[in-house]
């Protein structure tokens, strides 16, 4: 579970990587498309693909660091017992909704892949490159969704949930 961890932590940074990328590609669009009146053909495209990657490989860090939204308003004031089932089931919940989506988005994946579909755009990319960032990242997300689940029933989360409702 360390190794994963390590490698979650890796897309999390990965992640704010594409992010500053996008923000550094769309103000040189901005500054090309107004200041200078010569548009790109690749920055909106490009943005578009490190903000799609950048969100899906970040869930999972997302998820075991609790960066998540959670709607906990009920849940802390059950008792711990119940609220670590609660947790789980939830995880649970998460982890079979994420086999589904990489299970459908692999389809897709696979599809544009051996059909050579590319985006109706200038640049033309591949259109798999942005569709393979949803089974990749779901397929993370299910496995620390497995995770928490495990550690969660074991006590292991408790304390932050306690610390995160007070």
């Amino acid at each position: 579970m360390k190794i994963f961890e390590s490698f979650t932590f890796f897309l999390a940074w990965i992640a704010a990587v594409l992010f500053a990328a996008t923000g550094a590609m769309l103000t040189y669009e901005v500054i090309m498309r107004y200041f200078f009146i010569s548009p790109t053909i690749w920055a909106a495209e490009l943005s578009q693909l490190c903000l799609i990657w950048g969100s899906l490989i970040a869930m999972a860090w997302a998820l075991r660091w609790g960066r998540h939204i959670a709607v906990d308003a009920v849940a802390v004031l059950l008792p711990v017992p119940i609220r670590r089932q609660t947790d789980a089931l939830a995880m649970i919940v998460v982890a079979v909704f994420s086999v589904i989506l990489v299970w459908k988005g692999g389809l897709i994946f696979w599809d544009s892949f051996e059909r050579g579909r590319t985006t109706a755009t200038m640049l033309d990319l591949p259109s798999w490159i942005g569709e393979l960032s949803v089974p990749f990242g779901f397929a993370i997300l299910a496995v620390q969704a497995v995770i928490e689940v495990i550690a969660t029933l074991r006590g292991q989360r408790d304390a932050n949930r306690e610390a995160h409702a007070e």
